[in-house]
C-alpha cells in the first residue's frame, strides 16, 4: 500500500496534519484546499487597495507592510543571504515582494525571509513557506503548500500541489495535481502531466493489485531525495520511491517505481 510515510518524512514539516491519517498517498490531492481554509492565515491583507500588480516593491515584517526607507540586500533566500535593512538595523525575517507581481486574492500567506520577484503571479488559496524563492514569471494556480527554502523557478507553473521542504522546481516546470518530497530537485523542463489523453479515472497498479485513484486528474508523487534530469516528462499517476533518479529527456510511463530507481529513456 503506497503510504505517505513510504515517500515523505514528515517530522520536520509544517504542514504534516494535512498528511494525517491519509491510507494512500494521493489522497492527500483531496485534501489539500479544505486543509487551507481551516489553516490559512493569510498576510498580504494590506497591501494597497487595488494593487494586484504591485506598482512599487514593499517589505512584509512583523505584520505590516513597508513600502520606503528600507535597503534590501539580494542574495539566496533559500540560504537566508536576502537581507533586509532599516536605518541600519537588519529586519530579520522581512519578505521581499519586488515591483511587478501579481496577487489574485487576499487567502496568500508568504512567510519569513521569502521573496516573490517581479512577474510571478500567485492565486489564493496559498501558503508559502520561509526562505522561498517564487521567482520572476512563476504561476501559482492556487491551492498549493510550498514549504521551507524551496524554488518555485522561471516560467514554472504549479496548481493544487504541495512541495514539501527544500524541493526546487528552478526552471521551465510544471507541477500539477503533485506532491514533492523533501530536498526534490527537478531539472530545467520537467513536467509532471496530470490529465491522460482519454477521459477516464486514473488507475494504478502495484505488485498486481490494482487501486482506482477517484481522481481524473493526478500527476506524480516524487519521494524525498528524488531527481529528475532536464526535459523529462512523467506520465499521469507516477509514483518514484525515495532518493531515484530520472535521467535527462526521459518519458517516465505511469506506475510505481521503488526506492532508489534509476530511470532511463
Amino acid at each position: 500500500m503506497p503510504r505517505p510515510e513510504d515517500f515523505f518524512d514528515l517530522k520536520e514539516f509544517e504542514h504534516k496534519g494535512l498528511f494525517e491519517g491519509v491510507e494512500l498517498v494521493w489522497e492527500v490531492l483531496r485534501r489539500i484546499r479544505p486543509y487551507l481554509e481551516d489553516v490559512i492565515i493569510p498576510n498580504i491583507a494590506s497591501l494597497r487597495k487595488g494593487d494586484v500588480l504591485l506598482p512599487r516593491t514593499c517589505v512584509l515584517f512583523g505584520g505590516e507592510v513597508i513600502y520606503d526607507g528600507f535597503e534590501i540586500i539580494h542574495g539566496d533566500a533559500t540560504k537566508g543571504d536576502l537581507k533586509v535593512f532599516m536605518e541600519g538595523e537588519e529586519l530579520k525575517g522581512a519578505s521581499v515582494l519586488f515591483a511587478g507581481s501579481v496577487f489574485f486574492g487576499d487567502n496568500i500567506s508568504i512567510g519569513a525571509g521569502s521573496v516573490v520577484e517581479p512577474g510571478a503571479l500567485i492565486k489564493g488559496p496559498v501558503i508559502i513557506g520561509g526562505n522561498t524563492e517564487v521567482r520572476q514569471g512563476a504561476y501559482i494556480r492556487g491551492n498549493c503548500i510550498v514549504g521551507d527554502r524551496c524554488v518555485v523557478g522561471h516560467t514554472t507553473e504549479i496548481k493544487n500541489a504541495v512541495m514539501l521542504d527544500n524541493a526546487k522546481a528552478g526552471h521551465f516546470a510544471y507541477l500539477g495535481d503533485s506532491i514533492l518530497g523533501n530536498n526534490v530537485n527537478l531539472g530545467a523542463g520537467t513536467k509532471l502531466a496530470n490529465l491522460k489523453i482519454i477521459d477516464a479515472e486514473v488507475e494504478l497498479v502495484i505488485k498486481g493489485e490494482l487501486y482506482k485513484t477517484g481522481l481524473r486528474k493526478f500527476g506524480a508523487v516524487l519521494g524525498d531525495g528524488v531527481e529528475t534530469g532536464c526535459n523529462s516528462v512523467t506520465s499521469p499517476c507516477t509514483l518514484l520511491g525515495k532518493a531515484s533518479i530520472v535521467y535527462p529527456n526521459t518519458n517516465v510511463r505511469s506506475g510505481y517505481y521503488p526506492e532508489k530507481s534509476v530511470i532511463k529513456k
